[in-house]
């Protein structure tokens, strides 16, 4: 298993002030690579607390590449729907070449229909529209003289410059929630793929990953090279209780800023989002304690989490986790600390 921190900020103006936000969090990310994490992840999000200090990721992974010299650099996600394709492919390949090919990229579809709201963008445009600029991004990184004729966007003939430093361009990967569809779609194309343990039973979570290896190895891509993200809540202390009482705390003030964010579903309504009028009432409904037995959390000492790695690796296989340890807002010592704990502890206890 491989392991790195994803910056998922659920924070907001009452609660810290961004330019501290961002301070704390670099210091963290050259930790992190001089603990020897295998990535850096951040996310992008508008207005709410929910991930609201990360509408742009690649400002803050550029400058994280400034600081740091190992760890992939890796957007959790990036989203195509929001940006023009030309602009979003030339971003990323300049910070391809900024961090000298550390660079992973994930794209995702978004979910929040305020943010739809306010690019003007039609919910149910989603799908086709992340298809389309996936791979028109793909195609500008890797071809010349590009002519693009889509449904959405038309443009060339082009050359993207800079071309990325990773040829022909740097490793894809693509987010999925609760669709085994778009999972076996990204096996297919040969790209890696990001999930989130606690929006699933973890049979479909399963299932859901083994049918993305099958698609993987039917369409002739190297046997176990695929790359498949976790994402966990993550706060570890050397006492238990201490570490059950604030993991409790942050994960419920984390779960709060989802609340508010995901609102909009109450009346919003789109074929392209199945299920989605029911996410208020499953986010309202949400429960630490149940999450912690089920393994979607990541919270307790450190002997408490090497069971429960050992526990999801038979579930998953050798997958590669996010740490969110900055989510719910903690003060950074403890945010320190969990990284601390998991690179001198956990992660060399795996091994034995």
């Amino acid at each position: 298993m491989k392991f790195g921190v994803n910056f998922f900020p659920t924070v907001g103006p009452e609660d810290k002030h961004p330019a501290d936000h961002f301070a704390e969090s670099l210091d963290l990310a050259e930790q992190v690579d001089r603990l020897g994490f295998d990535h850096i992840k951040t996310v992008q999000h508008y207005f709410f607390r929910y991930g609201g200090y990360s509408p742009d990721p690649v400002t803050f992974l550029a400058a994280a590449a400034a600081r740091t010299r190992r760890a992939d650099l890796v957007t959790g996600a990036v989203i195509p729907a929001f940006t023009h394709p030309v602009k979003l492919a030339g971003q990323l390949a300049m910070l391809d070449n900024i961090s000298r090919g550390r660079l992973r990229v994930g794209f995702g579809r978004a979910f929040l229909p305020d943010e739809f709201d306010a690019f003007g963008v039609a919910l149910d445009d989603s799908r086709a529209l992340f298809d389309e600029r996936v791979e028109a991004i793909r195609r500008l990184w890797s071809e010349e003289d590009l002519v693009w004729e889509g449904r959405f966007d038309r443009f060339g003939p082009v050359t993207l410059l800079p071309r990325p430093y990773q040829r022909p361009h740097p490793p894809i990967l693509v987010t999925s929630a609760i669709s085994p569809e778009s999972a076996q779609a990204a096996g297919r194309n040969g790209y890696g793929l990001m999930l989130v343990p606690s929006i699933l039973p973890r049979e479909r979570l399963q299932e859901t990953i083994a049918g993305y290896r099958e698609a993987w190895t039917a369409a002739g891509h190297p046997e176990g090279a695929e790359t498949i993200h976790l994402s966990y809540g993550s706060y570890v202390a050397e006492n238990s209780s201490e570490a059950y009482e604030k993991g409790k705390a942050y994960s419920e003030r984390t779960n709060a800023t989802l609340v508010e964010a995901v609102s909009a579903w109450s009346t919003a309504r789109s074929e392209a989002y199945r299920g989605y009028e029911k996410i208020v009432e499953r986010v309202a409904k949400s429960d630490f304690d149940r999450s912690l037995k089920e393994n979607k959390s990541l919270v307790g000492s450190p002997d408490e989490i090497v069971d429960r790695l050992r526990e999801i690796r038979t579930w998953f296989g050798d997958v590669t986790l996010s740490l969110q340890v900055i989510s719910g807002a903690p003060p950074y010592e403890e945010s320190l600390r969990t990284v601390t704990l998991f690179a001198e502890k956990i992660i060399p206890a795996l091994s034995t």
